[in-house]
């Protein structure tokens, strides 16, 4: 996954190290020498993540991400502050700047990479939901975009997960004032309770009793109703591999033992935040959108958000030299199926075909009802053979498995033709990609049925 980063220091020699450092990862970095120029910079371009020196000449890094986190157009960009300064009081008070992360240099490469790839990773999926709130505006729902402020309102709801008792206390006792916080010494009776309660922060101590923290935090990323829940893992000195680890797996955010109680709350509160404006922006989506853009039937997008939203990802993309893929799958037969058990019986093909789309995808990706027995998926920053795998995937969970038709409980087996299409750099608007992909969808069909073809000529 790339990204564009700005680097801001007003020393050269830092801004070229961790140029080079960034570029060799592929990333895009764009460069300034001061808070102005950085200023300025993100309000002119898109920026994916910011690394920033603190002490600059005019305004420090302290102000400069003050000014980020209060412009709606560059509050959701993450702010890593990348400085000299090392006491736990400078770390506090960049965090209630509303930065996101603290690194102190000279910054460890593998800390670094891992923190930007953490960042990136959280930030990408924020702007899908962005994209898609932007998309529910220009149809009629209410401006969704208003970030959650630097306070956060109610304390928060916190799970923790620490087998010890007296580190259990020092934790509650440090978050008295800002979480409501219930102590788990069991990771899988902690497991359960967070998949049924509205926890907005899980905090995981590294020293479980006889349990893989990370298969812990796994678990957590894995499941439906907890993968959206920030993760805080709490490591001792000389974990790096484990701390490392963690965060390729999805965790938000760690701190080391001996923790500074400033330094905690601090981080908590900058996970609620982000939580709350995250599920703003759903919750948002969801009342304000569903019956507009939605198939009542499946549950999927239908053809009015597809339209609208399809040209907004291939704009996006073709801006940003990023791959984009569209996938068409049609139910093959499907009006024999109508024929021969009625259309409530088609009914119950069509929604379950829907889940199988669900289940193939990603949550950055938009499924849609297209019309009829099609449906069309977009997969944003997907090249052509991973949209490929993702298509054969859908073909097989279809023709390996019956369909239940709930009137009579007969199982009926049915397949599905899938035709794939990716950005090109001639393709000149969404529409044209649809039509290739419908094109292959169509050589699909002319090849037998039952087959996934890719960029019909």
């Amino acid at each position: 996954m790339t990204a564009r980063i700005l680097v801001v220091d007003d020393i050269p020699a830092n801004v070229k190290l961790l140029e080079a450092r960034l570029i060799a990862e592929y990333y895009e970095v764009l460069t300034a020498p001061d808070g102005m120029t950085a200023l300025s910079i993100c309000d002119q371009t898109s920026v994916d993540l910011i690394l920033l020196d603190i002490m600059m000449p005019g305004i420090d890094g302290f102000e400069v991400c003050e000014r980020l986190k209060s412009n709606p157009r560059t509050a959701h960009i993450p702010v890593v502050m990348v400085t000299a300064l090392d006491q736990p009081s400078d770390r506090v008070r960049g965090l209630k700047a509303g930065a996101d992360d603290f690194l102190t240099k000279p910054v460890n490469d593998m800390q670094l990479m891992a923190r930007v790839r953490s960042l990136v990773r959280f930030k990408t999926l924020s702007d899908e939901l962005r994209l898609r709130a932007e998309t529910a505006r220009s149809v009629g729902a209410s401006d969704l975009l208003s970030p959650v402020g630097n306070g956060f309102g109610e304390p928060g709801l916190v799970l923790l997960v620490e087998p010890r008792a007296n580190a259990r206390d020092r934790i509650i006792r440090a978050l008295s004032q800002t979480a409501e916080v219930t102590a788990i010494s069991d990771p899988q009776a902690a497991l359960f309770d967070a998949a049924e309660k509205p926890y907005e922060l899980v905090i995981i101590s590294s020293q479980q009793e006889d349990y893989d923290p990370l298969r812990l935090c796994s678990q957590i990323r894995s499941l439906e109703r907890t993968r959206f829940i920030p993760v805080l893992v709490l490591a001792e000195q000389g974990e790096d591999e484990l701390v490392l680890r963690a965060l390729e797996l999805g965790v938000n955010d760690y701190l080391l033992r001996p923790l500074d109680p400033n330094e905690l709350v601090a981080r908590c509160v900058t996970q609620f935040r982000r939580k709350r404006y995250n599920d703003q922006l759903r919750e948002s989506l969801t009342m304000s959108v569903e019956m507009a853009v939605t198939d009542p039937l499946t549950g999927l997008n239908n053809r009015r958000y597809l339209d609208t939203h399809l040209q907004t990802l291939f704009d996006r993309s073709k801006r940003r030299g990023r791959p984009l893929s569209v996938i068409i799958a049609d139910i093959d037969h499907f009006k024999a199926v109508n024929d021969t058990y009625g259309h409530e019986g088609g009914d119950d093909i069509l929604r379950d075909f829907a889940q199988r789309v669900r289940g193939a995808v990603r949550g950055a990706d938009l499924a849609c009802r297209f019309g009829g027995e099609e449906f069309v998926i977009v997969m944003p920053d997907t090249p052509d053979d991973i949209a490929g795998q993702v298509a054969e995937r859908l073909r097989e969970s279809v023709a390996n498995q019956a369909f239940r038709i709930a009137a009579t409980g007969q199982d009926v087996t049915v397949t599905a033709s899938i035709g794939i299409a990716t950005l090109e750099a001639g393709d000149s608007d969404a529409a044209g990609m649809l039509r290739r992909a419908d094109k292959a969808l169509y050589a699909a069909k002319d090849g037998g049925r039952n087959r996934v073809v890719s960029q019909a000529a």
